[in-house]
């Protein structure tokens, strides 16, 4: 069993830990404050070629391998603290990007993916709706074929990029009666007309990542912007949230890594009682409960990547390590802000920030109890 990253996989771990340090990041306090998305750091990250690192070449990306592009997404967390930024690259690259690539025809694929890669353009994942969250499946968006053209009418709510967007992909049924086998998949773009994005949603956490409604009032949706075939929307689906489960936390572990050695510092230089705060259990049991964290969710991460990699990762695999990777980061995140006591409760040392961000993890993609009901399924239970 062979641990070892290749010597180019390391390298390019350690540019993009270079190049995120240097470019991202800038004025995150009152753009987190503001709600501002920062399009500058889209575009920087967009010819370094984050967005295009799981798509092939020939369509303007870099054909990264999953455990390489995982690493890219680690060092991208350890080197950035703009969550918001790190999460919205996320929701395009599996969301959007991914299903296009792999249930795309090639004219969509020739028409969206480079742009898609290059920055200039961005993708929304639209499935969400006001009352179907978790069960997903029981949407009331309704696609109704004429002719050549689907007519959709309904809406989706906490819909990541969707106010920045130029290209959706959006999910509609064509017979509720029919279950998942009514569910369909469609690309929509920005002008099409009875297409509505609405005012941005504010959240707790993720705030410079924007987020808002979108509403389809007899929306003309082109027969040849189907994605993938008509009732093939919950393979679509299923397959877009396996990859996202694996690859939109791979971040986490570079923000853990980052929390554990600010930690390390602050406990060996804070002194109170005469001796660095590092000596008390209640500091030095928290950092080593960080490091374990760090260590499991950097195991099950590469795991997941190589099974990626080799055709071998499974929904078990991938609900695992989203689990344990989101409640670790937000353990690690209060861990960090408490060690650091009352200077960690203040905005200008952004570790109150990363707590607000990690909450959204356990609730994003699957919450956790949605992960644990997939593994327990695959259990036999």
């Amino acid at each position: 069993m062979d641990f070892e990253l290749s010597e180019e996989q390391k390298a390019f771990r350690d540019e993009v830990v270079r190049f995120a340090q240097r470019e991202l990041g800038e004025g995150l306090i009152e753009r987190d404050r503001g709600n501002v998305f920062d399009a500058k750091a889209w575009q920087r990250c967009a010819e370094f070629g984050i967005q295009g690192l799981p798509i092939p070449k020939e369509y303007g990306g870099q054909e990264a391998d999953p455990l390489t592009t995982m690493l890219a997404m680690e060092a991208l967390g350890y080197g950035c603290s703009d969550n918001g930024l790190i999460f919205s690259l996320n929701a395009q690259m599996w969301a959007c990007e991914i299903p296009i690539l792999r249930f795309g025809t090639e004219e969509q694929k020739r028409k969206y993916l480079p742009g898609l890669c290059d920055g200039s353009m961005m993708a929304a994942h639209g499935m969400s709706e006001p009352n179907s969250g978790s069960d997903a499946f029981s949407l009331a968006t309704k696609a109704e074929l004429r002719g050549d053209t689907f007519i959709l009418n309904g809406s989706k709510t906490f819909v990541t990029n969707a106010p920045v967007s130029d290209v959706f992909v959006v999910f509609a049924t064509t017979d509720r009666s029919l279950g998942f086998a009514g569910l369909c998949a469609f690309i929509l773009e920005r002008d099409f007309p009875g297409f509505e994005v609405g005012e941005p949603i504010h959240k707790m956490g993720l705030r410079t990542s924007p987020m808002s409604e979108l509403f389809f009032h007899d929306c003309e949706v082109p027969a040849t912007n189907l994605l993938g075939k008509k009732g093939g929307g919950m393979a679509l689906f299923n397959s877009a949230m396996e990859w996202e489960r694996s690859c939109i936390l791979a971040s986490t572990v570079g923000s853990m890594e980052r929390q554990l050695e600010r930690s390390i510092a602050y406990a060996r230089e804070r002194k109170q009682y005469g001796q660095p705060i590092g000596k008390f259990q209640a500091v030095s049991h928290r950092i080593v409960d960080m490091k374990l964290r760090l260590d499991t969710a950097r195991l099950l991460l590469y795991r997941l990547g190589w099974a990626m990699g080799k055709g071998k990762a499974s929904a078990l695999d991938s609900a695992i390590a989203k689990l344990h990777l989101s409640e670790s980061f937000l353990q690690s995140s209060m861990d960090a802000l408490q060690i650091h006591g009352g200077y960690g409760y203040m905005t200008e040392y952004e570790l109150e920030r990363e707590v607000r961000d990690a909450f959204g993890s356990r609730l994003y993609s699957g919450t956790s109890d949605i992960q644990r009901n997939i593994a327990a399924r695959f259990l036999g239970l």
